[in-house]
């Protein structure tokens, strides 16, 4: 024990306690309640990825360490995918990085690429992980509110103008957007790319839920951009696209200079991870464009299901253009404060839910606003809904 009067946490750290998921996922245990809070899947992804892994530990690929940047397999299979998808070009040997999972691809690139004093611009609400990851760095986070209208929360380019000065050093972008639900216009993404060339900024850009947009909304990829390919870091997961969340596989993609210098930092956090796991997700990116479609389309239906339920119980609903979270107003309730709705939800009504007010600076912007996964299977969905019906 030390005899010290310095307080033993970081003060870089100091403002972050335990995350609000591990306080919801425990609640959730502990009253029995159907956990809509933490946005990972009830169900396994694809049985022929899943054996692929299966097949990589048996065959000794991957059981010890794999290459610091990946597998060669995965990067190849990550370049191939950029370019199917979106016509990026990249060289799968200098400008692909594999990483644990997106969150040490979000730390890598912002302790690598930003110095103690630099502003960064992130779009507030703004998953967790983000501000810790700027404190880390030294940097100071400038958040710009995406504020509710005609049932969706929208980017005021004027505000995102404003908040650039001399000190901004990177923009940190998220589309779709967790936890709103937004999907960034082409427009949009014009005027942030036209600002970054313009001010010269660094961008990072986390686009985990690439594959998960609805309706009409198209994910643009920043890099494709005018003036966006040298200057733009791009996060990916397979998490998220093929519901193996527990793997952790990440990637970065982007020109040499800005990949070699995010992996200066990724080899002091992991150095490398997953190493089985990385053969198997190779073989998932490589899956017919059925997949992605029938995927796209189950998510449909179930962000249907809750949200129509969410409404009829009462709360006033944000139908999301993307990810797999919506988010409600409680309001229309009687309730203000969401984190006091939250905590009391599953005592009332057996549903765990996320206060959003943990992903603003501004807590009290976000304090009507509550946040439900989708991403269960809709025989949970119905159950929850008919539990939330009791409010």
């Amino acid at each position: 024990m030390t005899s010290s009067a310095r307080p033993l946490l970081n003060r870089r750290l100091a403002e972050f306690g335990t995350t609000i998921f591990a306080e919801m996922s425990a609640l959730a245990l502990a009253t029995n309640a159907i956990n809509l809070g933490q946005g990972f899947p009830d169900t396994d992804g694809p049985e022929q990825v899943r054996e692929a892994a299966v097949r990589a530990l048996r065959d000794g690929r991957g059981n010890q360490y794999p290459p610091g940047p990946g597998v060669p397999e995965l990067r190849t299979a990550i370049a191939d995918h950029q370019k199917r998808r979106y016509g990026i070009g990249l060289d799968a040997d200098r400008e692909v990085l594999v990483t644990a999972g997106a969150t040490e691809a979000i730390a890598a690139s912002l302790l690598a690429l930003v110095e103690p004093g630099d502003e960064v611009v992130a779009f507030e609400p703004y998953y967790d992980s983000y501000a810790a990851s700027i404190a880390l760095a030294g940097g100071t986070r400038v958040p710009v509110t995406l504020r509710p209208h005609d049932g969706r929360f929208r980017l005021d380019l004027d505000e995102l103008r404003a908040a650039v000065t001399p000190r901004t050093r990177l923009l940190l972008v998220n589309t779709p957007h967790n936890p709103t639900g937004t999907v960034l216009t082409r427009a949009e993404l014009t005027a942030i790319a036209e600002l970054a060339v313009e001010r010269d900024l660094l961008v990072v850009t986390d686009e985990v839920y690439e594959h998960l947009t609805f309706d009409d909304a198209e994910h643009v990829p920043l890099a494709t951009l005018p003036g966006m390919r040298e200057r733009t870091v791009t996060i990916g997961s397979a998490g998220k696209t093929f519901s193996f969340t527990g793997w952790k596989v990440g990637w970065v993609t982007s020109s040499p200079e800005l990949v070699t210098a995010v992996r200066s930092a990724k080899q002091f956090l992991t150095y490398v991870s997953a190493g089985p796991f990385q053969y198997a997700v190779a073989e998932a990116l490589a899956l017919p464009d059925s997949y992605f479609t029938d995927f796209r389309a189950d998510m449909t239906a179930k962000r249907d299901l809750l949200s129509a339920g969410l409404t009829e119980a009462g709360f006033s609903v944000f139908r999301p253009q993307g990810t797999y979270f919506v988010t409600t107003d409680i309001r229309p309730l009687g309730f203000d404060d969401g984190f006091a709705f939250c905590r009391a939800l599953p005592e009332r009504c057996g549903v765990v839910a996320i206060p959003n007010a943990v992903f603003y600076d501004d807590r009290a912007a976000g304090a009507p606003f509550v946040r439900f996964a989708f991403c269960k299977r809709q025989d949970v969905l119905a159950e929850a809904v008919g539990r939330l019906k009791r409010l």
